[in-house]
């Protein structure tokens, strides 16, 4: 027995099925494809552009001369934990200040991020659309600057060019700051808000020495438990000006902390996508119920036959399986290379575009996890197979001296 034979063949309804349970299989992996990707590229922009794990004062909030932390103290306390500091990849001292950029014919109000010689401009780097990032070596004092394209465009600047910095404290201070580079990372919180140069600019307007600035970012080489490495700084950090009779009170924050925001449209994003996949996953359970119902009327005067020559239901039952069976396999395997192909034509080619002010990317992301399109896989095959299972129950019902009069 086949779902091929001539009669078969001409069936219009086992190829609405088909083609039904194939758009389900599609959507689904796209859906988990996209999700993932969303996932994956807004938490590695923050991950890049916010401190893994932030040092601040406690007096956080109050005058910007007397919330400072003293960076050198911080990592020389990290420095005597070895187990700790072997996690650590990169510790940074960062000054942030509001200041004013003006140019000849306009203005606009951004926070100059001064960082020392330990930030990673690994990522910043790799978002430059013009020149160089500033050198920000210890050795340096540097009034070298980059900006956002937001930035950019605005004040019409580009690499190169110099700019009027005014920062505004119980004095108006100016300096002339010189553009070393221009990058766009599509994070309109960052793009709007930053622009990045030396620690030093920072210090010499605040009268700051080498050690002061307004937190300490420390990134870690294992993302994984951020709150859990968090809090073992903060009480390493507690024992050190303990130990040293400091008068240091830090408060230690992780980037999920300081991002709630993001964090939780994350987790939005969760939400949606097991809706989308509950879906997508009864439509292919009815559809296949409606396959097997098709299969089992086109056949029904044949289970007749067979009950009249002594078969159970159980026997029958496995044969109309088998025979579903392979019409889903057949839909789950054109499903999956479908739904792959057009991850892939999207991942290489980003022909689904986006706008980056209301969505962080300038098209539709994507993430193949073999792992994850495994289990995906596999939780449809069990769902499928439980589905058939119950609905061919209703081949126990037919009756063989029913069957003679079915036409």
């Amino acid at each position: 027995m086949s779902l091929s034979s001539d009669r078969q063949k001409g069936s219009p309804s086992l190829t609405v099925a088909l083609i039904g349970i194939v758009l389900a299989v599609v959507v689904m992996i796209l859906s988990l494809a996209i999700v993932m990707g969303f996932k994956g590229e807004i938490t590695g922009k923050i991950m890049n552009l916010d401190a893994h794990l932030k040092v601040t004062n406690a007096a956080l909030g109050l005058d910007d001369n007397y919330a400072t932390v003293n960076g050198r103290e911080i990592r020389e306390s990290i420095v005597e934990d070895e187990g700790f500091s072997r996690l650590v990849k990169s510790v940074s001292l960062i000054a942030d200040k509001s200041a004013i950029l003006k140019t000849d014919n306009d203005f606009m109000g951004i926070i100059m991020r001064g960082v020392d010689y330990g930030y990673d401009f690994n990522y910043l780097n790799s978002r430059l659309i013009e020149g160089r990032v500033p050198n920000v070596a210890d050795t340096v004092t540097s009034n070298e600057i980059a900006i956002s394209k937001v930035v950019a465009d605005r004040l019409q600047l580009h690499a190169g060019d110099k700019v009027l910095s005014y920062f505004i404290d119980n004095n108006i201070k100016y300096r002339q700051l010189k553009i070393t580079g221009v990058f766009e990372t599509d994070l309109e919180a960052f793009d709007n808000a930053y622009i990045i140069g030396g620690i030093s600019i920072v210090q010499d307007v605040n009268g700051w020495n080498g050690d002061t600035g307004t937190h300490v970012a420390v990134d870690m080489k294992d993302t994984g438990d951020l709150d859990a490495d968090g809090y073992k700084l903060y009480t390493m950090l507690a024992e050190s000006t303990v130990q040293h009779g400091s008068n240091s009170l830090f408060i230690v924050t992780s980037t999920h902390q300081n991002n709630l925001p993001f964090f939780a449209w994350l987790q939005m994003l969760d939400m949606n996508v097991i809706i989308i996949l509950t879906l997508m996953m009864i439509v292919a359970a009815f559809t296949l119920i409606s396959a097997m119902l098709m299969i089992v009327l086109e056949r029904i005067r044949v289970i007749g036959n067979f009950k009249a020559m002594g078969a159970t239901n159980g026997s029958i039952r496995r044969i109309f399986i088998y025979l579903t069976g392979k019409l889903f396999i057949k839909a789950l395997i054109i499903g999956n290379i479908i739904g792959i192909g057009i991850a892939l034509i999207q991942r290489y080619g980003h022909v689904v575009r986006l706008d980056p002010t209301a969505y962080y990317m300038p098209y539709v992301p994507i993430s193949l996890n073999i792992f994850a399109l495994l289990a995906l896989n596999i939780g449809i095959v069990i769902i499928s197979y439980l589905t058939l299972l119950g609905s061919s129950h209703i081949i126990s019902t037919i009756k063989p001296t029913a069957t003679m009069r079915f036409e």
